[in-house]
């Protein structure tokens, strides 16, 4: 991004080539894409490092762990660049929720792999992020489905969790990474039900409108 101020930055140029970059949209090339990108090429790098050596080594596993963490980091940020910025692109709609479905599920099936979590947690995860983009896209021409704070804490929940079961920690810390893992499932299916709730009520309320605009375009056209 320039660190020239928008206003410094249009002058000398025309009028109409302003509205004309604004009607454009911004670029494909800009630090919100930049990030996801990232964050995709970073998901076979994470898989190398946490699979090295048998899986079992701590020093990669670290390195794992590093990689995770700067994945989850981009993801904090990405999102609001673009909203900020006006960064937003079709590119980013698209590619966004896959980096972030891609790392956590490679994240997840790496740990079941290796006998560390219990494939039943990778599923329900996994199975709970899947059906709620599918859902999202069900009720998209009817409202977009917010993301809750709920839906913000889960994130969180789930990244701490499995960046302990990433790590190779002992004794209490172990222990203690399990009781973060359960909070992270018990938000997972939590928010899950909430965000069926929210896109039940919202598709109601946009077959209401389309009926009532039906009903309304039938009696102008009567009345004609």
């Amino acid at each position: 991004m320039s660190d020239v101020p928008a206003a410094a930055a249009g002058k000398g140029r025309p009028a109409g080539g302003r509205a004309a970059a604004t009607a454009a949209g911004p670029g494909l090339w800009n630090i919100a894409n930049v990030l996801t990108m990232i964050r995709l090429l970073l998901v076979p790098g994470f898989v190398l490092l946490m699979l090295a050596d048998g899986g079992h080594d701590p020093v990669w596993r670290a390195w794992a762990w590093a990689a995770f963490t700067i994945a989850m980091i981009t993801d904090l940020f990405d999102g609001e660049l673009a909203r900020r910025y006006n960064l937003v692109t079709d590119f980013g709609k698209i590619a966004d929720p896959i980096a972030d479905k891609a790392i956590m599920g490679a994240a997840l099936i790496c740990l079941s792999l290796l006998a560390e979590l219990p494939w039943w947690v990778t599923a329900v995860i996994l199975a709970r992020e899947l059906g709620i983009t599918a859902l999202r896209f069900w009720v998209i021409r009817h409202g977009v489905i917010p993301a809750s704070r709920g839906g913000k804490a889960k994130t969180l929940a789930q990244g701490v969790a499995v960046g302990m079961y990433i790590l190779v920690l002992p004794g209490l810390l172990a222990t203690a990474r399990w009781w973060v893992m359960a909070a992270a499932v018990v938000l997972t299916v939590g928010t899950a039900l909430d965000y069926i709730r929210q896109a039940i009520v919202l598709r109601r309320a946009g077959l209401a409108r389309e009926r009532g605009g039906r009903r309304t375009a039938e009696r102008e056209e009567s009345e004609r």
